[in-house]
């Protein structure tokens, strides 16, 4: 259902305006009946400077990384998409986050698209209020309890690396995602065909061992803005932070845990396969990093005010 609010904002496709209820595609629509949609979604926070947009290039240049991965030709480019965010945002005051979608809108029976026509669509919303309801409770949850995903494995490089944020590469996260919030959980962390830790279904891992900071390497896992955000903030900090390998029992050794993504910042993890992380209490370093991200976003941190796109 869509609400009240949400009828009142506009969509840019294709370099025009469109009220939020038109910017629709047929349900046999190529991208919808096969997966191939790309996407990115940031944050708009508010600053003392005014309304700002987090690390807009980079989401913007991370589109076109995922387009050039699956073969979407994108007819925009990376400053024209920054311009049209601009723009969306503008258009829709109150908005909270920004999501871009490149897709295929022709029908299609095929699994190659005869027409390739890549439409782009801009939103901007505030989720609590203009989505369904309920649709942002679980983000709302302060600290986490995650489960280790033992029977999905994470995305395989042989179908759609890791790297492309693709609408396909997230079906089987879903489905163990889904199961592992019946048996009460928050979250997943998901494995490779080796065992190793990879990443959530839409966010990044790290682990804390005394004062050192682990996660993933990059070739494993989806390159997250806020991951980044939260390695240069923690070497600013002096904080050590490297990419590894590491397996599930070292994960469910750690002192400390925390996901990163666009929505939740750092987000501290408090119990792992229902065994407390530590002392069961957010440790010193996420509740450092956590802090030191809050800054940045909110444009109170002059080593890393390029971050941010004011209106």
């Amino acid at each position: 259902m869509t609400s009240t609010a949400a009828t009142e904002r506009a969509i840019w496709r294709d370099g025009e305006f469109v009220p939020w209820h038109q910017a629709t595609v047929h349900v046999l629509a190529q991208s919808l009946q096969r997966g191939s949609l790309a996407f990115d979604y940031l944050s708009v926070y508010e600053t003392r400077r005014g309304v700002a947009l987090f690390r807009l290039r980079d989401h913007m240049e991370r589109l076109r990384r995922t387009c050039e991965i699956v073969g979407l030709p994108l007819g925009f480019s990376v400053p024209e998409l920054e311009e049209a965010c601009v723009a969306t945002v503008r258009r829709n005051p109150g908005a909270k986050s920004v999501k871009i979608s490149a897709l295929i809108p022709s029908l299609e029976a095929d699994v190659v698209p005869r027409d390739a026509r890549v439409s782009v669509f801009v939103a901007a919303y505030n989720a609590d209020v203009d989505l369904a309801p309920g649709a942002g409770a679980p983000l709302r949850r302060r600290e986490l309890s995650i489960k280790i995903e033992r029977e999905k494995a994470a995305r395989r490089d042989d179908i759609v690396p890791a790297h492309a944020k693709v609408a396909a590469n997230y079906t089987a996260a879903m489905v163990a995602k889904w199961r592992a919030r019946r048996e009460g959980y928050d979250d997943i962390v998901l494995l490779d065909q080796h065992g190793c830790v990879t990443e959530g279904p839409t966010a990044n891992l790290f682990i804390v061992h005394g004062d050192r900071v682990a996660t993933p390497p990059a070739c494993k896992v989806l390159l997250g803005i806020t991951r980044d955000s939260v390695r240069a903030l923690a070497a600013k900090a002096g904080v050590v932070c490297e990419e590894r390998d590491f397996g599930a029992d070292e994960l469910l050794r750690a002192d400390e845990v925390f996901l990163t993504g666009t929505t939740v910042g750092v987000w501290p993890v408090l119990r792992v396969d229902g065994n407390a992380v530590g002392d069961g209490a957010v440790g010193r370093v996420t509740a450092l990093l956590r802090q030191r991200y809050r800054a940045a976003v909110r444009g109170e941190d002059a080593d890393f005010a390029h971050w941010l796109r004011y209106l």
